[in-house]
């Protein structure tokens, strides 16, 4: 079984030919490619850790659509003094499918 473990927006995702992940947003088009930095490479029992090969190793990947996430609502209040606040937050997502691990 082949499958690497990628760094995408501030995160770490574990990834095999074939799967779909959701990344913060990438500055890609939909159907564009793009490549993911591998921190892991696993090759049946081959681990790969050392910064050298990992180099080598490519994770490509293909951008599927953009995305919002689930609205977050923040509020702030503080007992006896009147102040209350509330805002609203949506992660902008892009949705992407590995094609190659090489």
């Amino acid at each position: 079984m082949v499958y690497a473990v990628v760094r995408a927006g501030g995160r770490q995702e574990k990834v095999e030919v074939g799967s779909v992940i959701t990344l913060d947003r990438v500055q890609a088009a939909e159907g564009e490619s793009i490549e993911l930095p591998a921190v892991l490479f696993v090759d049946g029992d081959n681990v790969t850790t050392d910064a050298d090969a990992l180099s080598k190793v490519t994770v490509t990947a293909e951008v599927v659509s953009d995305l919002r996430g689930p609205k977050i609502v923040i509020q702030k209040y503080k007992n006896k003094t009147g102040y209350k606040k509330r805002q609203g937050h949506r992660q902008e997502l892009t949705r992407v499918k590995v094609t190659g691990i090489k």
